[in-house]
């Protein structure tokens, strides 16, 4: 008897121990809680993204100040997490419209293997949320990309491709802006040039600034943009 209630006691304090324990915030729901609750007006869009996006703000925050943008961006993160958050960081800041850009992170396998349609199934969930909601979509190309440093075994080039086809093909069927950032920089053999990116995944300010006009042409579609 004693046995059996030194165990239940032990048990007891496990669980107790476990539920004092901070929750692990998978997909960084809170990263920018601060943020957005410091805004004082709905931005006109939300951009919603991994590294690529959160370095657009980093290196040209001027384009989303100027405009009233909100970069949402989380480095590393894949279309699965932009998912959960999506509510947090695109749908309660009430915006006009979204641009989602994913999908580098799940070639890259940051969280598992991932196949084509569940990447595109991701992206059309957040679409569906975003119509729900009264908020316009444009959709992106998954940047071009021969490699990717911190995944040497993986070759990007084909599947970036494919998922970008299946994501043109749903935005055309549903009539949704595309901005195709693949055929604005791709070097030609289905990577970033040197010149755009260094390390062949990440943009420089000058890639940016390409970027900003392309997608300005499919913001001024659904929103008014000066």
């Amino acid at each position: 008897m004693k046995k059996l209630i030194l165990a239940i006691v032990s048990c007891a304090m496990v669980f107790g121990l476990a539920a004092q324990q901070p929750v692990k915030d998978f997909a960084k729901c809170y990263r920018y809680a601060k943020a957005n609750a410091e805004m004082t007006q709905k931005p006109v869009v939300v951009f919603m993204g991994d590294s690529i996006t959160q370095g657009w703000y980093e290196k040209h925050a001027e384009f989303f100040t100027d405009n009233n943008f909100a970069g949402r961006g989380i480095s590393g993160q894949t279309s699965w997490e932009m998912l959960l958050r999506f509510r947090a960081d695109v749908i309660n800041l009430q915006p006009k419209a979204v641009v989602i850009l994913a999908g580098t992170n799940d070639v890259a396998q940051n969280k598992g293997p991932m196949t084509y349609q569940q990447t595109l199934d991701n992206i059309i969930s957040m679409v569906e949320l975003a119509k729900a909601h009264k908020i316009k979509v444009v959709l992106c190309a998954i940047l071009p990309a021969d490699r990717i440093g911190w995944r040497p075994d993986i070759q990007p080039t084909q599947h970036v491709i494919e998922i970008n086809k299946l994501i043109k093909a749903y935005a055309e069927e549903n009539k949704i802006p595309y901005v195709d950032y693949h055929a604005l920089l791709d070097n030609g053999n289905g990577g970033l040039s040197k010149k755009h990116a260094p390390d062949g995944i990440h943009p420089v300010a000058e890639a940016y600034t390409l970027m900003e006009e392309e997608v300005m042409k499919a913001l001024r579609k659904v929103v008014k943009i000066k």
